[in-house]
């Protein structure tokens, strides 16, 4: 019998959900026992129904086809009993009994940051959402999202850009990709990054599963920023579950007129961090980045980073053709577009890292220039 099959079977009863089978496992100590106690047992934590569903044979079919998943290359189920569980999530009170994943599965177990925001961004939200993803990337810290529309997307092409990738945790079974606009970066982040859920092979993309897959998002990372967010807007639940679960909560501000700067204005006058750079997340987790050659990902805790390198460690920012196309005076868009080839939608994203870097000055008429 395969080692993964009893967690499989836990997984697979129908109305046994992760609170009863958290409940189960502590009480019995592992999926084994829990599958060889007779109803007696099992009736002191669970409903008759759910007594019976654990008792029924299991869904051959639906075991088989998640065993067949799990032979795939890159495939995995991570369970409470494996050492490289994500220590973060055991500092949650509602932790997954079990995760499938595909991809780079030790992601889980680097520093890392949620980026959440409106599904309906504004352009100048999803470039933010990019910018500040790729830089907190570059500084060794993986981004976190939950690959819907709008900003999620861009946090998660940012972190895929940087040094430190990204991680998605999606509320459907892992054979589904919701929404199916995000096919093409959600099979770029099994390349390069990660997605993850707890919900078995077939789950539906249910409007209750968002809030779970929410407190995931918050409690694999250090900390969550929000981009852009109207007053009802499910990142705000991300972001309350994050103060919840102790972790740190930061909101970029916009205008006054803007309704997705509402949800943000919001949470700063709720206590949340206003941010204007990815150095000032930085600076608030006390974090310092070793710098590492290109394509080599590392990460530091805080305190342990060396004493050179930029504050906010954005390593791309020293070497970068669009900083070098900046001969010193102000510079048009579309010069810098010649010099550098850059599309001007690539161009702008660029610009816009640097600038929060504090390393270019945007000027009246379109115009940059390099601080020095």
């Amino acid at each position: 019998m395969n080692a993964l099959d009893p967690w499989l079977r836990l997984a697979l009863v129908p109305g046994v959900g992760n609170t009863s089978l958290i409940r189960l496992l502590t009480a019995f100590g592992s999926p084994e026992a829990v599958l060889s106690s007779g109803r007696h047992a099992l009736a002191a934590h669970l409903t008759s129904a759910q007594c019976d569903a654990l008792l029924a044979e299991p869904d051959a079919a639906q075991l088989d086809a998640a065993l067949e998943w799990l032979d795939q290359p890159g495939n995995s189920l991570l369970t409470l009993a494996d050492e490289d569980y994500p220590k973060t999530l055991l500092e949650i009170p509602d932790p997954p009994a079990m995760l499938y994943c595909k991809g780079t599965r030790n992601l889980l177990n680097r520093p890392a940051l949620g980026i959440v925001g409106s599904r309906n961004a504004t352009p100048q939200g999803i470039r933010d959402a990019e910018a500040f993803a790729h830089a907190l990337s570059d500084a060794g810290l993986t981004i976190v999202s939950g690959l819907a529309l709008g900003i999620d997307a861009a946090a998660h092409r940012g972190g895929l850009a940087g040094a430190g990738s990204s991680v998605a945790v999606v509320g459907t079974g892992l054979d589904r990709i919701y929404p199916a606009r995000n096919k093409a970066l959600a099979h770029q982040l099994v390349e390069t990054g990660l997605i993850v859920s707890e919900f078995p092979l077939g789950t539906p993309p249910l409007p209750g599963h968002f809030p779970r897959r929410n407190r995931l998002i918050s409690g694999l990372s250090r900390g969550v920023l929000v981009v852009e967010a109207a007053p009802d807007s499910g990142s705000l639940i991300t972001a309350r579950v994050a103060t919840e679960q102790g972790r740190e909560v930061f909101a970029i501000p916009g205008s006054i007129h803007s309704p997705l700067a509402r949800g943000c204005h919001a949470l700063i006058k709720q206590g949340a961090k206003l941010v204007e750079s990815a150095a000032d997340i930085l600076d608030e987790l006390a974090w310092q980045q070793r710098l590492a050659p290109p394509g080599l990902r590392q990460d530091c805790p805080p305190g342990e980073g060396p004493a050179e390198g930029p504050a906010s460690g954005h390593a791309a920012a020293l070497a970068d053709p669009v900083l070098d196309a900046l001969d010193g005076a102000p510079t048009t868009l579309d010069t810098l577009a010649q010099r550098t080839g850059l599309t001007l939608d690539a161009l702008s994203a660029k610009l816009l890292t640097l600038e929060l870097d504090g390393r270019i000055a945007s000027l009246p008429g379109g115009r940059y220039q390099k601080i020095h």
